[in-house]
């Protein structure tokens, strides 16, 4: 083997790598479970306490200089059907966004293409708001000029009274643009503070939608109101130090006095000498240093007290300036909301912490902000009047800083405010969190002003984007959402570890027992794979979600394959006399160029759904595309340098079959390709009765994810008829919308997937359509205690978009197929007759679904599904790929012969490698079917379907159609007659 050295020294990196990151999951297993002993009282866990003991080692050590934050964000995490927790798609709302660049104009022309854009939308989805309003203005007014409307202040300088349609159009794409990327912001910011571990927030390509993931959660209603708030932006002034000092000075006397009439002698006494020591290592000149001398006004009294500990001090550790260590920031917002401190400060006085920690060696701390704010007041000046801001460069000291633009209201207001609080700070705050509190340096008129600081140009063009939060109202709504409870999340885990451990049983087995010793090695290529597979995931921060197993199980299933094909290819060189050395070198140089083949067709497949899918899809994807590299790896060369080590040391025979398996499939001589006339017809006649079935049941059997609405999964205390809760709930609570109930997992756990209200995506609709089931369910079920553990929402907008991504995947994948086929095969009928075996594959499929309908199984199509449709494409193309190469290999060393004489033979010789990894994927397939659980059962069996006929159409299907197409006129044009055929010469060549 060539570049043997550069192949193990690769391997034992990468394994060293995977090592690490591995161990970092384990690690972080174990504070988790230390957290949970922790909390533990009688067999309950107090989630407050194990949270806090969470927090408590966020930031300390727990694997050498590693904190438990740093592994955290290593570890190879669970999502959240396997952990519990809260999936969102939030889009921002173009509408309002619209109306306000247009200063809310009653212009009927303006208001009446809204109205009808927005009636549009409702069965145009997919297509850009702005577009629809354009059309629509175009043709309620074709003569008029939106820059009529659009030419007003809120626009200045962006639009003017000559601009086209079109660049106006260009104008509020743009600021539909900027909004979305200042709700990502502002929502990155809510969600950091929210307190879930691992929480994911990013931009959904090509939309203007943003998707967030919260682990955990257990509070869905406060994460809606958390994320579907409009951002609040807000100038506020700021107290000096000299001002608020006696006031904090006052508090920390109180609560020092309290907390040392509560306190037993010896903790008083600890406790004095911890505070005094974090004073001690503080910096000289932090506020909180100062504040621990006595104010000359409170010195005689607090002299004359016996020692106290000094609270405040021990709080506000900031070195420099009023802040936190960040893992006290709980501590300090408990301790300001305290009645005692309520009854000290001034009611116009008000803490806020900055957004952004300082890192100070190697701590990071959080600066605290003494605001002028009383409650229920507004602020001087608020966001709305801002009318431009954006980073800039001081043309005198060329450092970075924001210009700010206020309309005429604004400028006259913050003519007042800089007026009144020269030398003072001002703070900028939005969300109550400050951005910046620059420093008035004179008053400024005319609402034009420059803040700067040190700033790098990226925290320059930041805070101008946050100063435009204010600008235009860009409101979110919940166009996607999932909620799985803790209960089923642990379920789904057991039952993904099961499945998982199933599957590679079953592999493990069979392998052994068809290979022997040989096998055996395949299993330890099979197991260095897996490992590689989770240590690749860990590094990349992967949380590992049901779909995610499906993938891993599927990889373990198809890199065995590789080994196979090795294998299958040394026995037949060992049958053509050659030495075990020679054969295994000649085996797997043979064997290489089908198994790069087939794994460049499962990238493509893998590579199209990562990009298209989303959520579940993607998941699926990336498990899928590392397991590509990571099989051909271990299958290729691992198993080779362990085969070529024992065979070198000749210790020990290695065996490449079994008694059972030694001379099954040998002298086989079917004649596949006669029968193929009869595959046409079987193929043609259950694709018809499919979907004939399915025009007859009212349609395909689309899943929520398809067809938009919500999904609930409810537990009840004993078993309940599915049907007579559906009958219940169509007929009197949702209005006569689709609705369907099924038993889902357990007799006692029902899915209800209904239509109702799914065009309103509103909170409140969210709400009604839940009040509207449980209203339903406990008029008659309520001894059974219905509760709700998991739900979901899937709004039209992104329905349609799924259901359109889905179809271009699958034309994708396709097309990619046959242009990577003929640039391997040379010839178009090849790529012609794999695209046609690949939709084949994919007909019946579908077809497969409403004929298992009529027999009572009822599986829907959703996003999984067409995942489960694009991994059979991938299995059978595998398939295709092997075969192709035997009839290429073939007919270069038999240069006299046709296509018609070398199909059969390429057919049989390549048989017992098909049947085998049909076999392995079969099995793997079948125990994730029965213990993968409901949320996969619908991919699992579009897969066994897709196994069974990929396999078929492989042998029945792709290379008997070139035989109809090039084979024929190849042999019309050589005017060969079969019988007078020179034998083929399958021997192996020197």
């Amino acid at each position: 083997m060539r570049n043997k050295g550069l192949i193990i020294t690769l391997t034992l990196l990468v394994s060293a790598l995977c090592i690490y990151f591995l161990s970092l999951t384990l690690v972080s297993r174990g504070v988790q479970r230390d957290a949970a002993r922790y909390a533990s009282r009688s067999g309950q866990t107090n989630e407050k306490q194990r949270q806090h003991y969470l927090d408590s080692v966020w930031r300390a050590p727990v694997f050498g200089p590693l904190t438990y934050k740093d592994v955290r964000q290593s570890e190879l995490g669970l999502g959240l059907d396997l952990n519990g927790g809260m999936h969102l798609t939030l889009e921002v709302s173009p509408v309002e966004i619209v109306r306000a660049m247009s200063g809310n104009s009653k212009d009927p022309v303006f208001n009446k293409a809204m109205t009808q854009a927005q009636e549009l939308r409702k069965t145009n989805p997919s297509t850009p708001f702005t577009t629809l309003f354009a059309q629509s203005f175009q043709q309620i007014a074709p003569s008029d000029k939106m820059a009529r409307i659009f030419a007003n202040t809120t626009n200045k300088g962006a639009i003017d009274i000559n601009a086209s349609n079109e660049k106006v159009v260009s104008e509020i794409n743009k600021q539909i643009e900027e909004a979305i990327d200042r709700s990502f912001n502002i929502l990155r910011t809510r969600i950091d503070k929210f307190g879930t571990s691992q929480p994911s927030i990013q931009r959904v390509k090509g939309t203007g939608r943003i998707q967030i993931e919260l682990p955990g959660v257990d509070n869905p209603d406060r994460v809606r109101k958390l994320v579907q708030g409009q951002a609040k932006l807000e100038f506020w002034e700021v107290w000096r130090q000299d001002e608020f000092a006696p006031y904090l000075n006052q508090l920390n006397q109180v609560l020092s006095a309290k907390e040392q009439a509560t306190a037993t002698p010896a903790v008083a006494q600890a406790a004095t000498d911890t505070a005094a020591a974090a004073t001690a290592a503080g910096d000289s000149t932090s506020l909180a240093s100062q504040l621990a001398k006595k104010d000359p006004k409170t010195t005689a009294k607090a002299d004359s007290a016996a020692p106290q500990k000094n609270v405040l001090a021990s709080l506000f550790t900031m070195p420099g300036t009023l802040g936190s260590n960040i893992r006290d920031t709980a501590r300090v917002n408990a301790m300001l909301r305290s009645p005692d401190t309520r009854a000290v400060l001034p009611t116009n006085l008000t803490f806020m912490w900055g957004v952004k920690p300082d890192v100070i060696d190697g701590q990071e701390y959080l600066q605290l902000y003494a605001i002028r704010k009383a409650r229920d007041v507004e602020a001087p000046i608020g966001g709305e009047v801002i009318s431009e801001a954006r980073g800039d460069f001081d043309q005198m000291s060329g450092r970075a800083e924001v210009s700010m633009q206020m309309n005429p209201n604004g400028a006259r207001k913050w003519e007042r405010l800089t007026g009144a609080n020269i030398g003072r700070q001002v703070a900028i705050v939005l969300d109550d969190n400050v951005y910046s509190a620059p420093v008035v340096q004179a008053e400024i008129a005319g609402g034009s002003s420059s803040i700067s600081g040190n700033f790098t140009i990226e925290e320059a063009q930041d805070l101008a984007n946050i100063l435009k939060a204010g600008k235009l109202p860009a409101p979110t709504r919940i166009v996607e959402e999932a909620v799985v409870g803790p209960s089923l999340g642990k379920e789904a885990t057991n039952q993904g570890l099961y499945s998982t451990l199933g599957g590679l049983a079953i592999i493990m087995v069979f392998m052994a027992a068809y290979y022997g010793r040989a096998g055996l090695v395949a299993n330890a290529a099979l197991l260095f794979n897996l490992f590689l597979i989770m240590g690749v995931l860990a590094q990349l921060s992967f949380a590992l979600t049901l779909p995610g197993i499906a993938g891993l199980l599927l990889v373990i299933a198809a890199s065995v394959d590789a080994n196979v094909l090795i294998f299958e290819r040394i026995r037949e060189e060992l049958d053509h006399g050659l030495q075990p050395t020679d054969a295994i070198n000649k085996g797997y140089s043979r064997a290489v160029s089908a198994i790069f083949d087939s794994n460049v067709t499962q990238l493509i497949i893998a590579l199209i759904l990562g990009f298209f899918g989303t959520g579940p899809v993607q998941n699926f994807a990336i498990t899928l595309g590392i397991g590509v590299f990571t099989s051909f790896l271990s299958a290729v060369y691992v198993s080779r340098l362990i085969i070529e080590r024992m065979v070198k040391n000749n210790t020990t025979t290695l065996s490449f079959s079994t008694p059972i398996s030694r001379n099954l499939f040998k002298g086989l001589n079917l004649d596949i390709v006669g029968k193929r006339k009869i595959a046409y017809t079987l193929s043609t006649v259950f694709i018809l009765i499919g979907f004939g079935l399915m025009y007859l049941q009212g349609g395909p059997n689309l899943g929520v994810d398809f067809r938009g609405g919500r999904e609930y999964i409810v537990n009840f205390s004993k078993p309940v008829v599915a049907s007579d809760v559906r009958d219940l709930l169509t007929d009197e609570y949702f209005g006569g919308a689709g609705t369907e109930v099924k038993t889902f997992g357990a007799e006692n756990r029902l899915r209800i997937t209904t239509g109702y209200l799914a065009t309103d995506e509103g909170a409140d609709a969210d709400k009604k359509v839940e009040e509207a089931m449980f209203k339903g369910l406990n008029t008659k079920y309520a001894a059974l205690s219905p509760t709700k553990v998991s739900s979901s929402k899937v709004g039209a907008t992104i329905a349609d978009d799924i259901k359109r991504t889905s179809v271009l995947s699958l034309g994708l994948t396709l097309l990619a197929i046959f242009v990577y086929v003929l640039f391997r095969f040379e010839k178009w009928q090849y790529s012609m007759a794999a695209v046609v075996a690949l939709f084949h594959d994919a007909l019946i499929v579908i077809a497969s679904f409403p004929i298992a309908r009529a027999f009572g199984l009822n599986y829907e199509m959703d996003q999984v599904f067409v995942a489960a449709i694009l991994t059979t494409i991938g299995f059978s193309m595998n398939d295709t790929i092997v075969i192709y190469d035997r009839i290429r290999e073939y007919l270069r060393e038999n240069k006299h012969l046709t296509f018609a004489q070398v199909v059969n033979p390429a057919l049989n010789s390549t048989f017992s490698r098909t049947m085998i990894t049909f076999t392995t994927v079969f099995l793997v397939m079948v125990v994730l079917y029965i213990f993968g659980g409901e949320t996969l059962r619908s991919f699992s069996f579009a897969m066994i379907i897709g196994i069974i006929f990929g396999t078929y159409s492989s042998l029945y299907i792709a290379a008997p159609l070139i035989l109809d197409t090039y084979g024929r006129k190849e042999k019309d044009r050589l005017n060969t007659a079969e019988a007078d055929a020179p034998k083929l010469n399958t021997a192996a060549q020197a």
